[in-house]
Order: C-alpha cells, then structure tokens, then sequence
C-alpha cells in the first residue's frame, strides 16, 4: 500500500542529512506529499522546570535560530521546495503525533542512533514518536561522525 503524506521530523543538524535523503526517496517513489517538522523545546523542559529565571528571552533566540537553520535546510535541499516546513514549541513526541494526526500523514520518519541500555533510558525521539504514533513509523539509522 503506498504512503500518501510522509512526515519527516528533523533536528536541523547535519545527522537529519540522511533521514531527508530516505523520506525524500520514499516521497518520489510513492507519489506522497512531504511535511518537514522541527520541534523547539521549551527552555523550562528541558533544564526541567526549576529554573528560577526569566527564560522567555533566550527561548526566542532558540526559535530564531531554528527557523534560520531550516531555511538554510530548505536551501541545501531544493528538491523540498514542495514540501511544508514547520516549526513549532513543544514536546517532540506529542507535537510529532499532533502533527501527523492534523494533516493526515500515514508516515513518520525520524532519525536514530539506535541507542542501548543507560543511553535510551535517558531518552530518545525516535523511540517516543514510535510509542503511540497514529501512522507508521521508519526509524532511519544514523551513524557517529
């Protein structure tokens, strides 16, 4: 059966390099729409919420810098000059489901280092977008540079 609307959620680092080429690949032989996420983390999530300080400054400078470094994404990939890009705060796995279930999208590809023991304990994005996604989910592997 093939995917209609792929969704591809990416850490705008140069690692989501071959989650991109795989998601694109996927686009062009099914036909499919393709959707770009990044989700920028609220500050207060991230150091945990105690944080006794004024943070909504340098959440903004996080924001600016994402949506410079997706645009310089967008630049190094013209071939997703057809696809939607957003750029939104939150959660990553909630906003990833959000997403996909908002628009439809019957794939979510997301990065992975493949991570074990301690490492996955500590957390990983692909291994919570794959916990009660709506649609399929393609885990790409990357690799340590």
């Amino acid at each position: 059966m093939p995917y209609h609307h792929i969704l591809v959620a990416v850490d705008l680092t140069e690692e989501c390099d071959p989650v991109i080429h795989r998601a694109r690949e996927l686009s062009v032989s099914n036909g499919a729409k393709l959707s770009l996420v990044h989700i920028v983390e609220p500050m207060a999530m991230a150091f945990g919420g105690d944080v006794p300080m004024d943070l909504s400054q340098l959440q903004q400078q996080q924001f600016d810098q994402a949506k410079e470094r997706l645009e310089k994404l967008k630049m190094k990939y013209p071939e997703l000059g057809g696809a939607n890009c957003h750029l939104t705060y939150g959660q990553p796995r909630q906003e990833i489901h959000h997403f996909a279930k908002e628009q439809t999208c019957d794939l979510i590809v997301v990065g992975s280092h493949g991570r074990h023991g301690l490492a996955l304990l500590l957390g990983s994005t692909a291994n919570d977008v794959l916990h009660g996604a709506p649609c399929d989910v393609l885990a790409v592997h990357l690799v340590k540079r």
